[in-house]
């Protein structure tokens, strides 16, 4: 494929595409912008913490992106044969990374011949452009009097919202009065009507992320083994209870407002003066994905930085499940250079990439060079509920272990045999027995998850 600007068209689904590719076209929308022979790739952010990963073949005609559009192909796409085009020195000159030689590989022939049959482009050429899709709007006057009730507007929906939440977390405190004199077996018997009554009372107040939670209560419930569900659900409506005291002292709180309301925006993260940010070397540890009730996927990645600085970061993206699998973003075990913006809390951990640093060298950091383990990860557990007691699963570095099973219970347990924690999912039997050097897993206070780790046969990691 020659790529030109004529191409691009023809390749477009639709003017709208163009348009929307037009808009993706700024420099700070591309952390990663780079080429190695017919091979172009990026990295786009978009709305969510994961960057949407794109690459094409200009010689062998093909693209992908890890984006979930229905168009193909996407805007990503578009932007990034469109900027090339217009500006190739832009691109620095580096090795293929592992995703974009994956990708490459499953477009092969098992003879190893590169399949050359062009892609069809779309019709209706004529109705399509990149002149179009360049004109700009024309910039609107700013009318002081309406700029001014604007923001008065916005000022009463705000206070309106922020009124609706506190009346519908002032429901849901009776709500956890009634559950405990009625006594919690009743609802263990029941869970599922008596949490979605209230979820859906707490969406009509607005409290849309508490209400989330509530309606995720019995799936997450079902998880537990049932020997120990009555703990778990005592800790898990005392997290609440504590949110929804919490933020009813401090309502302009914005780690609680997020977790009763809703989370802030990637852009408004990033433009926070005071949002705590990290730049260092980062090491994809985990990955969890989760299908919820309400018809989301939520795709959490685990970070852990190999510098100084705050040591776990989660990118956290939600995307509708209709839309079928989406490509992950990372793979367990890259490391990559990059500024993190946190999300404002007590502890920082969620996290936006603010700016990925281009890589003109594979990172080599020995595994030696992992940041020096817990000694005593309850400890450290005791430490984060200390400052924030309503953390659900605190990221552990622990020390020299292995995996041990007693009866049909797998634990973890200290190479000096003084701290014996369970693991809720049974791990696979090739880790069983090994001498974990270092393990980085989730602990909620009764159980771990195992996210990866280095045994003394080399690295390792826990598909979720």
């Amino acid at each position: 494929m020659s790529l030109s600007t004529s191409k691009i068209t023809e390749l477009a689904p639709d003017q709208e595409s163009l348009n929307a590719a037009n808009k993706l076209m700024k420099p700070n929308k591309w952390p990663c912008l780079a080429q190695h022979e017919h091979l172009v790739w990026g990295e786009c952010q978009g709305s969510g913490a994961n960057p949407y990963r794109t690459v094409f073949d200009h010689v062998n005609v093909g693209y992908k992106c890890t984006c979930p559009s229905r168009k193909f192909p996407c805007k990503h796409v578009l932007a990034l044969m469109w900027m090339f085009t217009e500006n190739p020195s832009s691109f620095s000159s580096a090795d293929v990374p592992t995703w974009v030689s994956d990708w490459l590989g499953r477009r092969r022939n098992t003879d190893g011949i590169n399949p050359v049959k062009p892609e069809k482009p779309s019709k209706n050429v004529a109705n399509k452009s990149l002149l179009t899709a360049q004109l700009a709007e024309p910039e609107r006057s700013v009318d002081p009097e309406k700029e001014g009730r604007r923001k008065a507007a916005a000022e009463k929906r705000s206070q309106a919202t922020q009124q609706s939440i506190s009346a519908g977390l002032d429901e849901l405190l009776q709500w956890l009065q009634d559950q405990l004199r009625g006594g919690l077996a009743n609802l263990l018997n029941d869970p599922t009507s008596r949490c979605r009554t209230i979820a859906a009372r707490l969406v009509d107040a607005k409290a849309q992320a508490m209400a989330s939670r509530l309606d995720e209560l019995p799936s997450r419930l079902l998880l537990i083994p049932s020997d120990w569900r009555l703990d778990w659900l005592i800790q898990e409506l005392g997290r609440i209870f504590l949110i929804c005291r919490a933020w009813s002292a401090n309502t302009d709180d914005a780690e609680l407002t997020r977790l009763v309301g809703a989370a802030e925006t990637r852009e408004s993260i990033i433009g926070l003066v005071d949002s705590p940010r990290v730049c260092s070397v980062w090491e994809v540890v985990g990955e969890q994905v989760t299908t919820r009730r309400d018809g989301l996927v939520s795709q959490a990645t685990w970070l852990m930085n190999l510098g100084d600085g705050i040591r776990f970061a989660l990118l956290l993206d939600y995307f509708p499940a209709s839309l079928g699998k989406r490509s992950s973003a990372f793979m367990v075990g890259e490391r990559f250079t990059a500024e993190l913006a946190f999300y404002p809390a007590r502890l920082p951990m969620r996290a936006v990439i603010a700016e990925r640093k281009l890589e003109t060298e594979p990172i080599d950091i020995k595994a030696s060079e992992w940041p020096n383990p817990c000694s005593n990860p309850l400890a450290a557990y005791r430490d984060v509920l200390m400052i924030s007691p309503w953390s659900v699963e605190v990221p552990l570095l622990l020390t020299t272990g292995a995996l041990v099973q007693s009866g049909s219970q797998v634990w973890w347990q200290s190479e000096n045999y003084s701290i014996s924690l369970p693991i809720l999912d049974k791990p696979h039997k090739s880790i069983m027995g090994l001498e974990l050097h270092k393990t980085v897993a989730l602990w909620d206070g009764m159980s771990l998850k195992l996210l990866s780790g280095l045994s003394q046969w080399g690295p390792w990691s826990y598909d979720n």
